[in-house]
């Protein structure tokens, strides 16, 4: 449903996009992370008409970028970083509005706004001046917005900062049901859980450039895969550091953490630490987090936005 190849854009002297290649299938979610000024909005920009790009091809819903752009406008469906909504009008005008400007007869458009309404748990404060919803309503409402078209394309950028995680989670639910119906959904979010939750394939950028692709397994596994997080009293802890160094164990928000590939490690660990005279107070075999794959392929500890 989306592919880009080559995709460079720059301003000036800086190079915001460097080459880079995605492809998204119908019916599925891909999620853009990286960290700031890494070229995610700027790729959102450009998929979505707002920007040309200096070289490369891109095709959306089938139409290339550069030759057929209102047909790709026709397809696709936009929610930018900052809700967008006119706060003078209400819910409800708000959607007839944007109906009325795609063309559609007023018995339609007031059909399409109730139903998105009710979608998006407005009906309640479709009568409201958008200025007395809450953050949470008016994030909502702007996706009721990019949804009046029936677009086959959703591209969401960081579609639920600010929201509490009630909000948040409630969003979740609705881009599910929607690529359930079969929306083709692209993302940016500073949430690595976001990513995590919803994205069937997540590409990292870093400085214009992909420098990894998968799922979210195939990402934390790069990273070495399983861990294990060691606790002990606090007075140990260093000793046990030292004890397991050569295994590349080391401090970890009050644990030590030993790369464990495989159960043989898990058990020497343990053999080590009753050697040393070390209890171990609990244990905990897992994946890494996606934070710590961002971390350890961008080599910053500066989160994704």
């Amino acid at each position: 449903m989306i592919e880009v190849e080559g995709l460079v854009r720059r301003f000036r002297s800086t190079t915001a996009l460097d080459g880079i290649d995605l492809a998204v299938s119908a019916g599925s979610v891909l999620a853009l992370l990286g960290p700031n000024g890494s070229g995610k909005t700027t790729t959102i920009r450009i998929l979505s008409t707002l920007l040309r790009p200096d070289a490369g091809r891109v095709t959306v819903a089938g139409f290339d970028l550069r030759t057929r752009p209102m047909a790709v406008r026709a397809a696709i469906g936009l929610t930018g970083q900052y809700a967008s909504v006119d706060e003078t009008l209400t819910g409800r005008e708000n959607l007839e509005l944007i109906g009325s400007l795609l063309g559609l007869r007023k018995a339609e458009r007031k059909a399409r706004a109730a139903a998105l309404l009710r979608r998006m748990d407005l009906a309640a404060a479709a009568g409201r001046s958008a200025r007395t919803y809450s953050g949470g309503m008016r994030r909502r409402l702007d996706l009721a917005v990019s949804l009046c078209g029936r677009p086959r394309v959703l591209f969401l950028d960081e579609p639920t900062a600010g929201l509490d995680p009630h909000g948040r989670i409630g969003l979740w639910d609705t881009i599910r049901d929607l690529v359930a119906e079969g929306a083709t959904v692209l993302l940016t979010t500073q949430y690595l859980e976001e990513a995590d939750q919803l994205a069937d394939r997540i590409v990292m950028l870093d400085r214009g450039r992909v420098i990894a692709e998968g799922t979210s397994a195939e990402l934390k596994a790069r990273t070495g895969g399983q861990v294990l997080d060691i606790q002990a009293p606090a007075d140990d802890l260093a000793k046990a550091a030292d004890v397991l160094a050569d295994l590349g164990g080391g401090p970890h928000s009050g644990a030590i953490r030993v790369p464990a590939p495989g159960p043989a490690v898990v058990a020497e660990s343990l053999r080590r630490l009753e050697a040393a005279g070390i209890a171990v107070t609990g244990l905990a075999l897992h994946q890494p987090s996606l934070d710590e794959v961002f971390i350890r392929l961008t080599g910053s500890a500066e989160q994704p936005a």
